[in-house]
């Protein structure tokens, strides 16, 4: 699924469009327009989708389908998969700093993604789960989870998979990044208890 991301001014969705600092180290766009469109189906997708902070991710208050060929699929123009199109769209909204130099470039999680669909490169993965890793492991976690929380998805889930740990483990890093002081703004209700 192709999916095509804006600013709600139709500009297109880059690292600058990340205004909101969220958790210690991230940055989002406060709001999202994304168009999807399904060439199988004759259907076109667009939705808006706005940061609630109360409930710590992205909340979608528009969704519009239309259909675009002549042979459409009505059951598709009647259900539509909107939470595909979100999680699509959100690693393009989030944007983190790689170097905490002074002046140092905002870049989008999107941007970091790899053709295979990892949120962040393998090479970064296996540094974070060697022992003594601290901060940088609790700056990756803040990153999945956020990536996760924004989503509405499951963020031990998530963190497990791309970090190729145990969900116990995933868990436990998330309460500790907490309580070191990461996380900040971002909650998840969704997948296994993780405190917050």
């Amino acid at each position: 699924m192709k999916v095509d991301v804006k600013t709600l001014d139709g500009t297109k969705m880059s690292a600058a469009s990340a205004t909101q600092p969220v958790g210690s180290a991230l940055r989002i766009a406060p709001a999202f327009v994304a168009t999807a469109v399904d060439d199988d189906a004759g259907v076109e997708t667009t939705l808006e989708a706005h940061y609630a902070p109360q409930r710590g991710r992205y909340v979608i208050t528009t969704i519009i389908n239309r259909a675009i060929a002549d042979e459409f699929n009505e059951d598709r123009l009647k259900h539509t998969a909107p939470q595909a199109i979100v999680q699509t769209a959100i690693p393009r909204c989030v944007a983190l700093q790689l170097d905490d130099s002074p002046g140092a470039s905002w870049t989008t999680i999107a941007d970091l993604t790899s053709n295979d669909g990892r949120i962040i490169p393998p090479w970064m993965a296996e540094a974070v789960v060697k022992r003594g890793i601290k901060d940088e492991r609790w700056q990756v976690i803040e990153i999945l989870y956020g990536t996760a929380a924004l989503a509405d998805l499951p963020p031990v889930k998530l963190i497990a998979a791309e970090l190729n740990i145990p969900e116990r483990t995933a868990s436990d890093w998330i309460q500790k990044a907490r309580a070191a002081g990461w996380l900040t703004g971002l909650t998840s209700n969704v997948g296994r208890p993780a405190h917050g």
